[in-house]
């Protein structure tokens, strides 16, 4: 049973980082913020300061699930999976932005999180 003694491990985990317990305190609150974006990337950033990244992942997620066409909470989603060293989740999820605008200051997060990275195509003229 090694492999269920993982999933565990990550819970415990997770349950010690700084912020968690506030988290687990009112679940119905942190999706409920999490269901626009301003809100939800400001609660992310939130825990992101207070070294929660897996909570700021989780809540980047569900802003995700709700606005799939949003951009900064995705491109803050790849620099949390960079920091966590997942390159390949990171790399997936900047496959998803070819032909969205990112902003300068927006890549220089991810840039900063992640190194050297290929910049996704910006969006073609006369298209959206």
């Amino acid at each position: 049973m090694p492999g269920k003694s993982l999933p565990l491990l990550l819970a415990l985990a997770a349950m010690a980082l700084p912020g968690a317990a506030g988290a687990q305190d009112n679940p119905d609150a942190l999706i409920d913020v999490s269901q626009q974006v301003d809100s939800g990337l400001a609660l992310a950033n939130r825990q992101i300061a207070g070294n929660d990244l897996l909570g700021a992942l989780g809540t980047l997620e569900r802003v995700q699930f709700a606005h799939p066409e949003a951009v900064p909470p995705r491109l803050v989603y790849i620099s949390l999976l960079c920091r966590l060293d997942d390159r390949e989740g990171a790399e997936v999820e900047l496959s998803l932005l070819a032909g969205k605008p990112i902003a300068d200051s927006d890549w220089a997060a991810v840039a900063a999180a992640c190194g050297p990275v290929t910049r996704p195509a910006p969006p073609r003229k006369g298209h959206r």
